[in-house]
């Protein structure tokens, strides 16, 4: 697939990354050169210098054949302006686009038939926000995202050396799991995979990851002694798009404080939050964090636009004596800064949007992607259909599909409803199947046997 990705930044290269992995013709926009020289010397990609929205640029980068166009500029405007003139001027590739403004993303009718010619419109700042308020819902995990319309969802948890999963097989565990709808689909220790078998055995320290029905992840969790106590408290450091959206959507069930460095901004989202109270100052502030009574606090939240002071704030707050720490980092080797710190989770926004961007450039009928462990991992729900391909899974065993180690499956959904699987399943047309890849090279391999339908 020939791809055309403007804008070279955080996301923008994390999109070029995980895209020129997979055997796609890539072609980079930005201004700025050094950008897409860093971009050239790691990646066999083509570049070009120059405005992502203006048409000499856009037909230099050989938009004319492209097949997708994925805007991610830091610029809304330049992003939705591109589009614009793409699909006025050109042979209408598909397009995504990254809007960032709430006001932009309050209105739908802008982006509707008669608006701005953008297919998709994806919103990191909102997908981050949802990730967070998923991890605050279950506070005892590491990771949540959810599948099938939000049937099911996939989580992770870190294993404890006393902990209920230590040291068991995981065909030990199907008394605990609920009827067959609740598996194990991953392990990572030290950060790699380990093959997932009955025989495999969970130790201290393993990353395990399970898919199950939403209404029973509460439930597993409690039997895993991994279900938290509530987050109430919660101090969130950094007022960005991020932390806005996060206290509105906390501050009507939480006790929400958000503190901002920057005095417009701070004034400006004061007057927009009804409840959660907005302080003016700086977040790795001691004296500030004390004053708030930090040591009382369930959780803090370090969300601003600096890794460095996220890092700082959130591992002062810990010793401080705040009980959970969620960290955002859009650099993902900074994570290796981490250890001894007593930051409980972290956030990397480029890996929570890259799954919003993969699910179009999967060439399966895929319809939702997560991006996962640094982004070597994916999780894929596809649906099943019976389009006269010898690679199809409709009318087929489970024990028959021939997929190579490392792919594992989660959840079957027939009709909205999750059922179990076992060996002798027989997928059926429309089934959607959520599977865990362990490798992101074995992807290709769940796209051979979920293909669309034929177009006649």
């Amino acid at each position: 697939m020939k791809i055309l990705i403007l804008g070279a930044g955080v996301t923008g290269s994390s999109v070029a990354a995980a895209l020129a992995k997979e055997e796609n013709d890539i072609v980079v926009i930005d201004f700025k050169q050094d950008l897409l020289d860093a971009l050239k010397e790691r990646f066999d990609i083509a570049t070009v210098t120059g405005n992502a929205a203006h048409p000499t640029v856009l037909e230099q980068a050989g938009v004319y054949h492209t097949d997708m166009v994925i805007a991610v500029t830091d610029s809304d405007e330049t992003n939705m302006l591109a589009c614009m003139i793409i699909n006025t001027l050109y042979s209408r590739p598909k397009t995504i686009a990254r809007v960032r403004a709430i006001e932009y993303l309050k209105n739908p009718k802008l982006f509707g038939p008669n608006g701005i010619p953008v297919d998709i419109v994806i919103s990191p700042e909102q997908i981050v926000m949802e990730s967070i308020r998923n991890l605050i819902e279950f506070p005892g995990v590491l990771h949540i995202s959810d599948f099938a319309g939000g049937l099911v969802r996939l989580f992770s948890v870190k294993v404890g050396a006393e902990g209920v999963l230590t040291g068991k097989k995981i065909k030990t565990l199907k008394e605990r799991l609920s009827d067959g709808k609740t598996r194990v689909v991953a392990i990572f220790r030290q950060g790699k995979p380990v093959c997932v078998s009955g025989d495999a055995t969970i130790e201290t320290d393993d990353e395990v990851f399970l898919v199950a029905p939403r209404k029973e992840v509460r439930k597993v969790l409690k039997e895993l002694n991994k279900l938290e106590a509530p987050l109430k408290r919660i101090i969130i450091a950094g007022g960005g798009h991020v932390g806005k959206r996060l206290a509105l959507a906390l501050e009507d069930n939480h006790q929400v404080k958000i503190i901002e460095k920057n005095p417009q901004r701070a004034h400006k989202i004061a007057n927009d939050l009804r409840k959660a109270v907005v302080l003016l100052g700086d977040c790795s502030d001691e004296s500030l964090l004390v004053g708030e009574s930090i040591e009382s606090a369930d959780l803090f939240c370090a969300i601003t636009d600096n890794d460095g002071v996220n890092i700082i704030s959130a591992s002062l707050a810990k010793s401080l004596g705040a009980r959970k720490i969620i960290c955002l980092l859009n650099h993902t080797s900074y994570t290796k800064l981490l250890p001894g710190t007593g930051i409980d989770v972290t956030v990397l926004p480029n890996q929570e949007t890259l799954g919003s961007i993969l699910k179009h450039v999967r060439r399966g009928d895929v319809v939702q992607v997560s991006s996962l462990c640094g982004g070597a991992a994916e999780a894929i729900e596809a649906i099943a259909h019976d389009n006269d391909n010898d690679d199809s899974v409709v009318g087929r065993r489970v024990d028959t599909i021939n997929f190579p180690e490392g792919i594992v499956m989660g959840a079957l959904i027939r009709n909205n409803e999750v059922i179990s699987i076992h060996h002798d399943t027989v997928f059926k047309e429309g089934d959607h199947v959520v599977m865990f890849a362990m490798d992101k090279r074995l992807v290709s391999n769940i796209e051979k046997f979920f293909q669309p339908l034929s177009k006649i």
